[in-house]
């Protein structure tokens, strides 16, 4: 977690930044996933939730740190694998990565009070949802699924419009700040979705405690020369680093050049430190993205 700082306030200097309410940054709408995780991560603070509608907008928002305190970032997911576009947002901005959680999706079916899903003509929620559920509307071949751009703000818009004969795919969140009710709990097909998400902070915000940190994510690029991405991962070999994570994406107006994104883990703080030294001198353009404690898994 960040450390603490002291932060001016109309009355003075707070004790502390954990005295504060933290203004935290999710894509997406209030109840949305993004919410849900950055309340697990943020579980003993007070937090204000910002929604931000795109992921460029989020970057945005947290590189000002009169706006915002942090952000939660979706990188990665089980079934869809890694967001090429969000690791290319991250190593722009100066943003640093100071934490990660993973969160298991599980989707809910909701309408509003009294609904029951024999009334229910359409349901609504975003396409990756709708995808992660479709085993369970073949029992139910009378109910259109319809895409929109958010679980959570398909539910809000049924509250608000006081939708009958319309469901939707959300979190239970959702269903609890629009006050609907939950006609099917946990109706993905696949129990082991979990999808993990970066805590994001300014460099003002960015101070870890060293002694908790055993990974770190990096990006690099390499010279042309045969072997030369094995030597990197020799070197990490060598340190005893594992390497949970490595992608590769296109070098813009470098045809057939590739930068690297990868994620490595260390038993300790500075055993990290030594095998990011050591790889410097035969990579290019290394550049530390993030050092910060594993996540827990909810």
């Amino acid at each position: 977690m960040p450390v603490s700082k002291e932060v001016s306030t109309e009355n003075g200097v707070a004790d502390s930044e954990s005295d504060m309410v933290k203004r935290i940054v999710i894509q997406g709408y209030p109840g949305a996933f993004h919410e849900v995780a950055a309340r697990k991560y943020y579980a003993d603070s007070n937090i204000e939730i910002i929604p931000a509608d795109w992921f460029d907008i989020l970057v945005d928002k947290v590189e000002d740190p009169g706006r915002a305190e942090g952000a939660l970032m979706a990188i990665e997911n089980t079934l869809g694998g890694g967001i090429l576009e969000n690791y290319k947002l991250i190593n722009k901005s100066n943003l640093h990565i100071t934490g990660e959680v993973y969160l298991r999706i599980v989707q809910n079916l909701m309408a509003l009070p009294g609904q029951k899903i024999a009334d229910l003509k359409e349901v609504h929620s975003h396409y990756m949802a709708i995808r992660q559920c479709k085993t369970f509307f073949k029992a139910y071949p009378h109910i259109k699924l319809v895409e929109t751009s958010d679980t959570a703000l398909s539910a809000k818009n049924i509250r608000e419009n006081n939708l009958e004969g319309i469901g939707a795919i959300a979190s239970s969140l959702a269903a609890k700040m629009y006050d609907l009710d939950l006609l099917a709990k946990s109706i993905e097909t696949n129990k082991k979705n979990f999808t993990r998400f970066l805590v994001l902070q300014h460099q003002y915000f960015s101070g870890n405690d060293d002694t908790q940190v055993d990974k770190a994510t990096i990006s690099f690029t390499t010279s042309h020369a045969p072997g030369s991405l094995n030597k990197v991962l020799s070197v990490l070999a060598a340190y005893n680093i594992s390497l949970s994570k490595i992608q590769s994406v296109p070098i813009v107006g470098r045809t057939w050049e590739y930068m690297f994104f990868a994620d490595i883990i260390a038993d300790n703080a500075m055993r990290l430190e030594q095998a990011i030294r050591a790889t410097q001198p035969i990579c290019n353009n290394l550049k530390i993205l993030g050092k910060y404690e594993q996540g827990k898994h909810y």
